[in-house]
């Protein structure tokens, strides 16, 4: 079913009920166009409704994780599926071709949320909004009832508008995502490997410095750990949209 390039995810992490050893995910759709989360866990980890499903407006799906679970979760947009084999394409975040990625990544740019949650012994949560994979869409994680101290992570801003020339990606003429430096130029330097591996040679980039003056509570570059990186013991946590991107996009379209 195809959607218009105004399509935007919602995601809602909220524990309303304490659950034994772990953790309640409500993914709600809050856009009037239909989204496909991209669910991936991390090595050892499950992933979720096989990675990956359609939400129509308004809908939403619960998940359960458990405890320490560890992953990413990312949007896609512009996407068509075939309703009998599941196969198709989304003009970002696309997880080869399938609605279900089944333990495939998302494809760059994309906008991710990654988190790794905590356990009975060690209660500390890690969690990010991370464009070192580039730009898609804005997305917020914050922790609801976490008392003082709980960061907020965050890309607010709509990076596609003001994105350089030279990381723009575009489909059917228009902007749906901004390259990271790393994707664009495709060197050790920008990507932070080789030589460039460790803290003290990899330095962010001017595009990672653009990104960071626009989404400052967000990972720019591979180690922007001093901001990026926030922690919290919160019960609950919220990954948002900023509802404000759907309706800029229905207002450009």
């Amino acid at each position: 079913m195809p959607t218009s390039m105004h399509s935007f995810i919602f995601l809602c992490i909220l524990v309303s009920i304490p659950l034994t050893g772990g953790t309640q995910l409500i993914l709600v759709n809050n856009c009037k166009e239909s989204v496909w989360p991209g669910i991936l866990g991390s090595a050892g980890h499950p992933t979720p409704k096989d990675g990956g499903f359609h939400l129509c407006s308004g809908e939403e799906v619960v998940l359960e994780v458990a405890e320490g679970w560890s992953g990413r979760i990312w949007g896609r947009q512009g996407c068509c599926f075939d309703p009998k084999t599941g196969r198709g394409s989304c003009q970002t975040g696309d997880c080869g071709g399938l609605m279900k990625c089944g333990g495939n990544g998302g494809v760059p740019p994309a906008t991710l949320v990654e988190m790794t949650l905590g356990t009975s012994e060690s209660g500390l949560h890690f969690y990010d909004v991370s464009l070192v994979d580039g730009f898609n869409l804005p997305v917020t994680m914050k922790a609801v009832g976490g008392g003082v101290g709980c960061g907020v992570a965050a890309c607010e801003a709509n990076l596609n508008v003001c994105c350089p020339s030279a990381l723009v990606l575009k489909r059917q003429g228009k902007v749906v995502g901004c390259k990271s430096a790393c994707l664009a130029a495709k060197s050790d330097r920008f990507c932070c490997t080789g030589e460039f591996a460790i803290p003290k040679s990899c330095k962010p980039s001017a595009f990672a410095r653009l990104f960071k003056t626009l989404c400052p509570e967000a990972y720019s570059y591979a180690y922007d750990d001093s901001a990026g990186l926030k922690t919290c013991k919160a019960p609950r946590y919220e990954i948002l949209p900023m509802e404000i991107f759907c309706h800029f996009k229905q207002l450009v379209e």
